[in-house]
């Protein structure tokens, strides 16, 4: 007597694999509704996972292609917050090594909070060396947004425990004599950049959030400082804070 699975079972077997094997080619024959939907899921699982992969395998190429030029610590910067009317902006410096490997490494702003933070403890446990950088509003105020932005990233370079010899940056540049290249969204083009990305985007929600605590009103544990519609009616209800940014248009006019 042929003993049929249930497609319970199935389904079950079917999430613990990653690959096709011989199973999965046998049950694509089972005429069942439940079992043909199970597959799909399957298909389409197995499809999403060699998108990240690839995505990911060109995320490192950049890193790749230095390290074969000789360049031994590739460092990838990137910074958070130049648009909010309140808080710091926030740079941060990683050297990953070149056996790292998570594919869910992207842009940020393409993750959810809680894959930036899970991420972020990774990044930070696995990489050669990793710095951040942070400028606040006194900073932003006297010396602008860009310059701001360089002083952080700057600052994040020099606290890594090993200084890099070729640096990735998104969409800037550093006059500090390291051989560097500069990516228009360096982000979604560079797994290093990525890494640096989301240290800078989780450390400067975990001070928003802190900020919040100290300064009710203006959701910054919301909107991070940006200029959300809550934001803008604390600052009409409340003034602006020590942390608001004096120079930027929207806070001006509550001086």
């Amino acid at each position: 007597m042929i003993v049929t699975q249930t497609i319970s079972e199935i389904k079950a077997q079917l999430a613990l694999l990653d690959e096709e094997n011989e199973c999965v080619q046998q049950w694509r024959f089972d005429e069942r509704k439940g079992v043909q939907q199970a597959l799909r899921q399957f298909d389409r699982r197995l499809q999403k996972k060699a998108q990240l992969e690839a995505h990911f395998q060109m995320m490192m190429q950049l890193e790749r292609e230095r390290h074969q030029q000789g360049y031994r610590y590739v460092a990838g910067i990137d910074e958070v917050g130049r648009g909010p009317l309140a808080g710091p902006v926030v740079a941060a410096a990683v050297i990953l090594p070149e056996d790292f490997h998570h594919v869910l490494v992207n842009d940020s702003k393409q993750l959810s909070a809680s894959q930036r933070t899970e991420l972020a403890a990774i990044i930070k446990q696995e990489a050669i060396a990793y710095g951040i950088g942070i400028m606040d509003e006194t900073v932003i105020d006297n010396v602008n947004i860009y310059e701001a932005t360089k002083l952080a990233m700057q600052q994040a370079i020099d606290s890594m425990a090993v200084t890099p010899d070729y640096l990735l940056l998104d969409a800037m540049q550093l006059d500090n004599g390291i051989p560097q290249e500069s990516l228009i969204k360096g982000d979604a083009r560079s797994a290093a950049i990525a890494a640096a990305s989301i240290i800078a985007k989780v450390e400067r929600d975990e001070m928003m959030v802190r900020y919040a605590e100290q300064y009710p009103g203006y959701d910054f544990e919301h909107n991070m400082g940006y200029g959300t519609a809550k934001h803008l009616a604390g600052l009409a209800k409340h003034g602006i804070t020590k942390i608001h940014r004096k120079t930027f248009a929207p806070v001006k006019q509550y001086l």
